[in-house]
């Protein structure tokens, strides 16, 4: 049983022809697919199943889900009841529930977020092919983003009333579908609550974070870039479209990314992600970040809390 890799994040827009300008233009996805809901489907250059972003024309903005693909199907069945074991309901929903995907176990986390696990998708393959490839193809648009990489989910936290859903998730996230912790951030004066923590289930730094709030939401989806130098130049695409940048390009301290955060049209933050930072193993030490230098774990090169990277998000 093995969960693979993040599959696809479904997000909720405002205005529908704005969301396509800035996921096609500005990051240069492609759109594979609309159905006859409404639903646009889009994928990066470098991706090979037919989608890894649905968009939903809605009255506000958001998550409605976030997919992670299992290496199996038989693997849906292995985890169904693990998952209600743990107090969780849980629903099977069939094969073509979905366009051109198989069946999705269906279920929410501790944080109240809806999380699917699919095993197959139609794989239309990357704009490159898979014989004697060139390195990038000539269509490339805006930045170019290879790949949807990581989501963080912002999760109730409310200490003193007894509430930490950013705790209740990395426990269920490592007991049930076998992700192991890479980064932390403890708070408390025993310093033993978890006020953030970082997960993979691949070899990346991160494939899932959570970060405590005052109410669970999406913080942001991000999209994998090559180098520091591709991060600079989403920028400028960022610039020339007017794009609402939330923090200018910049490297974590935490994962050691390379970084810049900036809103859809209707207020779903993104990021560009660049940099493997260090490989994640199973046996690597978990590194714990304290209260009193979080600013430089977020911000390495000022140090300093940007107030709407923890206060804003849909």
């Amino acid at each position: 049983m093995s969960v693979m890799r993040i599959g696809h994040a479904s997000l909720r827009v405002m205005d529908m022809g704005a969301a396509l300008q800035h996921y096609d233009n500005v990051l240069g996805m492609q759109v594979t697919m609309k159905d006859a809901a409404g639903h646009v489907y889009l994928k990066c250059w470098d991706e090979w199943d037919k989608y890894s972003l649905i968009l939903t024309a809605s009255d506000r903005a958001g998550l409605e889900y976030v997919a992670y693909k299992v290496r199996a199907e038989s693997d849906l069945d292995v985890l169904q009841p693990k998952i209600e074991a743990w107090g969780i309901k849980t629903t099977m929903l069939p094969a073509g529930s979905l366009p051109d995907t198989g069946r999705m176990l269906q279920f929410h986390l501790p944080s109240g977020h809806e999380m699917r696990l699919f095993a197959t998708k139609e794989q239309v393959g990357t704009d490159v092919g898979s014989l004697n490839p060139d390195p990038w193809p000539d269509s490339v648009r805006g930045a170019g983003v290879h790949w949807l990489d990581h989501i963080l989910l912002m999760c109730e936290m409310n200490p003193e009333a007894g509430v930490n859903t950013v705790a209740d998730n990395t426990r269920f996230m490592e007991e049930v579908l076998d992700f192991w912790l890479t980064e932390h951030v403890l708070v408390g004066p025993d310093k033993n609550i978890q006020a953030a923590t970082w997960m993979a289930c691949t070899t990346t730094p991160h494939d899932i974070a959570f970060v405590g709030g005052p109410r669970s939401g999406l913080h942001h989806i991000a999209f994998f870039l090559d180098s520091w130098h591709d991060v600079l130049k989403s920028a400028d695409v960022m610039a020339k479209n007017k794009v609402h940048i939330d923090v200018a390009p910049t490297r974590h301290g935490i994962t050691r990314g390379e970084t810049i955060y900036f809103f859809d049209p209707s207020g779903n933050r993104n990021e560009t992600f660049a940099g493997l930072g260090y490989m994640a193993q199973r046996d690597r030490p978990v590194t714990v970040w304290s209260e009193d230098h979080l600013g430089s774990g977020i911000f390495y090169h000022t140090g300093i809390l940007v107030d709407s990277f923890t206060q804003v998000y849909t």
